[in-house]
């Protein structure tokens, strides 16, 4: 008999995975936390009208939506039919643009103050009288840089 014995398949020990659901559950905890589903319920049938040269925003932080519509089904009843304004959460008069906006330009650094942008989400069978309106109250206002959201067009 050898003095020696080879070490045959001598392997290492295996990973222990008994910790490794309650990391899983773990970050899934903090997604769960952490995620924003939507910003603001639409209360406004918006359907943007399509439009074949289209441009990205770069920093959808840094945009403020306003929607312009007719209100749902549901807001019949209470604020007819006619179209109107949705800032955020609620719906809104045109006076009330400078607020909304002085909320938002607070939430962002001041570095990046000019570069805010305001998106105007309107129906496409809106007249454009209450959006002429908005428009003013947003020079008013000193937002000057407004941009029209709309789909890409189908192709035919």
């Amino acid at each position: 008999m050898s003095k020696f014995q080879k070490k045959r398949g001598k392997a290492s020990p295996e990973v222990s995975t008994a910790s490794l659901p309650d990391i899983i559950f773990m970050l899934l905890f903090f997604f769960m936390v952490v995620t924003v589903m939507r910003n603001s319920e639409l209360k406004v049938k918006v359907v943007t009208p399509e439009a074949t040269e289209l441009s990205k925003l770069e920093e959808k932080s840094l945009v403020n939506y306003l929607y312009i519509g007719k209100p749902m089904e549901k807001y019949h009843e209470t604020y007819g039919t006619t179209p109107r304004l949705q800032l955020g959460d609620k719906f809104a008069t045109v006076a009330d643009i400078p607020i909304f906006l002085e909320k938002h330009k607070v939430k962002v650094p001041e570095n990046k103050r000019s570069r805010i942008t305001s998106s105007l989400r309107v129906d496409g069978e809106v007249t454009m009288g209450i959006v002429q309106d908005v428009k003013t109250q947003l020079r008013k206002s000193g937002q000057l840089r407004v941009n029209y959201s709309s789909k890409k067009e189908r192709e035919k």
